[in-house]
């Protein structure tokens, strides 16, 4: 993954919102209807939140019907996963 790449996911991943959304969507599909109610945010910044998520493919996005339900992306994820574990941690204590 290339560095300006991770940069912004981490980037937008720095909201702390956008990081509670994160952390529901793990192995699971969620409503919007279902992110509101968790997360008592109105309905226009949930889109905001899951605009920015979806540009920088981190969510998925299916209408149905009504609502939109929303899934975490995997691949971005994982890289920002494989990126951190690669990290070497030099503890200085």
């Amino acid at each position: 993954m290339e560095v300006k790449k991770i940069a912004d996911a981490f980037k937008i991943l720095s909201d702390k919102t956008r990081l509670k959304i994160v952390k529901m969507l793990k192995g699971r599909i969620m409503c919007a209807c279902e992110l509101l109610e968790e997360l008592n945010i109105t309905q226009p910044t949930l889109s905001h939140h899951m605009r920015k998520l979806q540009q920088n493919q981190i969510v998925n996005a299916e209408k149905k019907g009504k609502w939109v339900h929303y899934s975490l992306k995997g691949e971005v994820i994982k890289e920002l996963i494989e990126f951190l574990s690669n990290m070497e941690v030099i503890d200085n204590e």
